[in-house]
């Protein structure tokens, strides 16, 4: 007996060749096909007569077929179906491209329903080109005079094909159990869940495709909702270790810094010193704008920890950032004598000297004698034990995965304390939208660094077309001379056919040769030996490198207060966000500094996005831009793993529903804890796998 869970092959019309395209998108089950939800609907839903029609600009008409006929166009390797169809009101040509199979399906005299656009030519006249045709049959009509549902196919998957598949489940639908509440249902006004997969397919009218869709975005998100209230629940569950507030060193830690914290930075320390102080662990994200001044906050957390005899561990996504942080890290905490570790693949050191090799380190770091390690993925090898591991620190959270990250907060205190887990703050200097922040990371805790520290300028954009780049190498030379220096960033390291893309390689070259003789270039990739960067960062820091040409891997997290300039080369091939960030590398002193967006192509989405880049007032309302316009894969530059396939239909713009689902999980788990009162909602987790934050 067929079923939700009976494979699609054993569906009428679905031999071996349809069921691999269908695999090819997902689809191996009937309710696989069931949730494959359209992306969008073409409104053919009023139906006209011909007359009628040749004022409109698309819509179905119901016709008698006059004529049809294929013509093959030699030069062109082209078969076009012509047909003349009419109706008491008048007569419209009917063309098809490559399509003759449709003289042997449609033949003249029939009646047949035909949607799609007009098209007005010149020569020709008024004719409908390619149109969705359709045999009048029970039980009613599927491919027009209806809102139709387009779905994401492949180029051998005909959407007739699916569409077709889909109504033949449709009986199936009441097979699935509705897991919302009536009494929730009711409260959101909200429509039955077999009813509203029904209509997602092929809703009866605009209100009912709304109801339906609504429906369906609220159970999405309220999954992901509940998921992060489990896991909330699942910490407060855990033991951590209680790191005391240090309030007379960290006042005098503060006092011997060279800047005033902002108000932010004091706001978001407390709350994360509140944390620490609990008996549970503590799940926090620490959101700041590029320069916002997140590392130090992250030093006092650590300052805490360290001073209550616990270890810190710091993951960084590269070896240049890791060792960025080792080395402001260091020079902050000099006062304390802490011993401080870096572990990256291609190095090893503590602070108390130069080098020491790797299983020394590893020794150090299972004795307790490294108070904090800061690292890379190296971190997370099997070799690595911790004595006391009281606080995981993950920087640019969103570039690991999410089982990494996990790794990390599982390195337990000690054997004799496995319950324990430590203390977790993350931190992102890509700023997330509100909308992101409530469903991506609603297991976490938010502390949010929304200001600036005083006196520094914003940075002015400009976007630098082909005939302009060479007065803006003038501009570059003078502000060399004046002292300052510049970053130039490509977006490959080498040379590529395919693409027509700059390369550093190539740039190297050309600008030490031709453009800047006169200056000392430094050349920066991701392929370069550790020792190699170290020195190149080091001699770029005491500006003995005045242009150092580079690709991405400067991003996240490189401070260099005297490089004023930043050239982006085919601005155009990078996400907002990536832009923001890069650009973030400069304006960190009281200097003016100025980002050079160099184009290679323009349409109109580029000029939309880089004039937000412009304009946007800070990180957050140009985070909000990217999601608009690229979408939430796009903005962390990769999906997120066990997320974004979680959503089918709803959007992370859908600020009501996220909001509501939010509010709802609360209440759920306020009411019933542990889900007894809820037991159809407490089955529907069961079934998914809980992937979260600390699996």
């Amino acid at each position: 007996m067929i079923n939700l869970k009976t494979p699609i092959s054993q569906l009428t019309r679905v031999g071996k060749a349809t069921a691999n395209q269908l695999e090819k998108i997902g689809l191996k089950t009937i309710q696989d096909l069931i949730y494959h939800y359209p992306f969008r609907y073409d409104d053919y839903s009023k139906i006209f007569t011909i007359a009628k029609l040749k004022t409109q600009k698309s819509g179905t008409i119901k016709a008698k077929i006059n004529l049809i006929a294929n013509h093959r166009l030699v030069k062109k390797r082209m078969i076009i179906t012509e047909a003349i169809v009419s109706d008491e009101s008048d007569s419209i040509k009917i063309i098809w491209f490559n399509q003759g199979y449709l003289t042997k399906v449609l033949k003249s005299g029939q009646k047949i329903y035909l949607a799609g656009k007009v098209n007005y030519d010149d020569y020709y006249g008024i004719q409908m080109v390619n149109p969705s045709y359709e045999i009048p049959s029970r039980p009613g009509l599927i491919h027009t005079g209806r809102l139709v549902p387009i779905y994401s196919t492949t180029a051998r998957l005909s959407q007739k094909q699916i569409r077709f598949l889909i109504r033949q489940t449709l009986i199936l639908i009441q097979q699935t159990e509705d897991w919302l509440p009536r009494m929730i249902r009711a409260e959101h006004n909200l429509i039955g869940l077999s009813y509203a997969l029904e209509q997602i397919h092929f809703p009866q009218n605009q209100d009912w495709l709304t109801k339906s869709s609504r429906r369906l975005k609220f159970d999405e998100l309220l999954l992901i909702q509940l998921k992060n209230q489990l896991v909330r629940q699942k910490i407060k569950n855990r033991r951590a270790p209680q790191i005391k507030f240090k309030l007379k060193q960290t006042q005098n830690f503060v006092k011997s810094l060279p800047f005033k914290l902002t108000q932010a930075q004091k706001k978001s320390s407390w709350e994360i010193i509140k944390n620490l102080e609990k008996k549970y662990p503590m799940n926090r994200l620490l959101e700041g704008d590029v320069g916002s001044g997140k590392t130090v906050v992250a030093v006092i957390a650590i300052l805490n920890t360290l001073l209550n005899h616990y270890q810190t561990a710091y993951m960084a996504p590269t070896e240049i950032l890791s060792e960025q942080h080792f080395k402001t890290i260091s020079k902050l905490l000099e006062n304390f004598n802490f011993k401080i570790g870096l572990l990256t693949s291609g190095n090893s050191k503590i602070n108390t000297k130069a080098k020491i090799k790797k299983a020394e380190l590893l020794k150090k770091i299972s004795t307790g004698d490294i108070q904090l390690i800061i690292g890379t993925h190296a971190l997370i090898q099997e070799k690595i034990k911790f004595k006391n591991l009281g606080l995981a620190i993950v920087d640019e959270q969103h570039r690991f995965g999410i089982k990494q990250r996990a790794k990390l907060i599982q390195k337990s205190i000690s054997t004799e304390q496995k319950n324990y887990s430590p203390h977790f703050l993350s931190l992102a200097a890509t700023p997330i939208p509100r909308s992101v922040a409530l469903t991506l990371y609603g297991d976490l805790d938010l502390s949010i660094i929304d200001e600036m520290p005083p006196g520094r300028k914003k940075v002015i954009t400009k976007i630098i077309r082909p005939a302009k780049i060479k007065n803006t190498y003038q501009f570059v030379i003078k502000e060399i001379k004046k002292g300052r220096q510049a970053f130039i960033i490509c977006p490959l390291i080498d040379p590529s056919d395919k693409l027509g893309v700059k390369s550093v390689k190539e740039e190297y070259k050309k600008l030490k040769e031709q453009i800047f003789p006169d200056f000392k270039i430094g050349l920066l990739h991701g392929r370069l030996k550790t020792k190699e960067k170290e020195k190149i960062m080091k001699d770029f820091a005491q500006n003995k490198i005045k242009i150092l040409i580079s690709t991405t891997v400067v991003e996240v997290g490189i401070d260099i207060p005297n490089a004023s300039i930043m050239i982006i080369e085919g601005a155009e091939r990078f996400g907002l966000a990536q832009l923001y960030q890069l650009r973030g590398r400069i304006g960190r002193s009281q200097d003016q500094s100025y980002c050079f967006l160099f184009l290679e192509s323009e349409g109109e989405k580029t000029k939309k996005r880089l004039q937000a880049l412009k304009t946007a007032q800070n990180g957050f309302e140009l985070a909000e831009k990217d999601l608009e316009l690229r979408g939430p894969g796009e903005i962390f530059g990769h999906k997120q793993s066990g997320f974004m396939t979680d959503l089918k239909i709803a959007k992370l713009s859908d600020l009501e529903i996220i909001s509501l689902t939010q509010k709802t999980a609360q209440q759920i788990f306020n009411q019933s804890p542990n889900l007894e009162k809820y037991p159809s909602i407490k089955k529907k987790i069961n079934q998914l796998s809980l992937t979260t934050h600390l699996e």
